[in-house]
């Protein structure tokens, strides 16, 4: 068993904080075109909800390429476990779940589920949709903010279509450019399906340079609810591997606004 830290996940400080989680928080998936931010900005998230003391779980769904080497150094890390092991058994239950999780050293509000490196969608045995919706049910009981970091291609990866189905919340990222419209118009037909919603979606164009203009990404999109500004303090941090990190620079100041937007307008807190 994992010996969870003091006021961790599984932890409440008061009855307050508990009910003030209750009040606040959801599942939200976080999708987009290849390259986009997706795990940069789930990742952000998660930290700054962790930060404000927010108990969340961190769901890295991509098992092509484990995104979890990618955010931080594996010394930050508690230990590592497999979210493999958990989709490759029968039945998915809330036990499972917290036997498998990861915790981080420095973010005691903070936990993770993903593939460990190394790992790919052959590693373990095929999952159905069955236990990908118990996975996200379970989690709903485990800990009030859900933060889930979806794979590109959803035809063949049934969490993170799943994912897009249950959650409360989907932020949609797309790159001002014609390959991430191209990418969408590919992949949305997928998704015409009576479980899919669109009005919980919140269309974002990411990784905007001061060059860059969104009015041709808003006509192919439709209304942008937020615009990411690029930094290159957080690419530094993506390049080496330490998305964990402090935003610091000025550079992050807009990013660091909108991610605050992002989180008072789909969490409420």
């Amino acid at each position: 068993m994992l010996n969870f830290k003091k006021k961790g996940i599984f932890k409440r400080n008061t009855e307050e904080r508990e009910y003030e989680d209750i009040l606040h928080g959801g599942v939200l998936a976080v999708w987009g075109s290849p390259g986009s931010g997706k795990t940069t900005l789930a990742t952000k998230l998660a930290k700054y909800l962790a930060d404000k003391r927010k108990n969340v779980v961190l769901v890295l769904c991509d098992m092509t390429a484990p995104m979890l080497p990618c955010i931080c150094p594996p010394s930050d890390l508690e230990h590592e476990k497999s979210l493999g092991s958990i989709l490759a058994a029968t039945h998915v239950n809330e036990a499972l779940i917290k036997h498998n999780m990861i915790t981080h050293k420095k973010l005691s509000y903070l936990t993770i589920l993903g593939m460990l490196k190394g790992e790919n969608e052959y590693t373990y045995p095929p999952y159905s949709e069955k236990q990908a919706r118990e996975l996200i049910e379970s989690l709903r009981e485990i800990a009030p903010f859900i933060i889930i970091d979806c794979g590109s291609y959803i035809a063949n990866d049934i969490l993170s279509a799943v994912a897009l189905m249950e959650a409360d919340s989907v932020l949609r990222l797309a790159n001002c450019d014609l390959k991430s419209i191209s990418y969408l118009s590919s992949q949305l037909p997928l998704l015409r399906d009576s479980k899919w919603d669109a009005d919980k979606q919140y269309k974002i164009a990411s990784n905007l340079k001061p060059q860059q203009g969104v009015e041709h990404i808003s006509q192919a999109l439709g209304s942008v609810a937020f615009k990411l500004p690029h930094s290159e303090e957080l690419e530094a941090q993506y390049l080496a591997g330490d998305l964990f990190g402090d935003l610091s620079m000025k550079d992050s100041r807009l990013f660091r606004k909108e991610m605050e937007k992002i989180v008072k307008e789909v969490f409420g807190c």
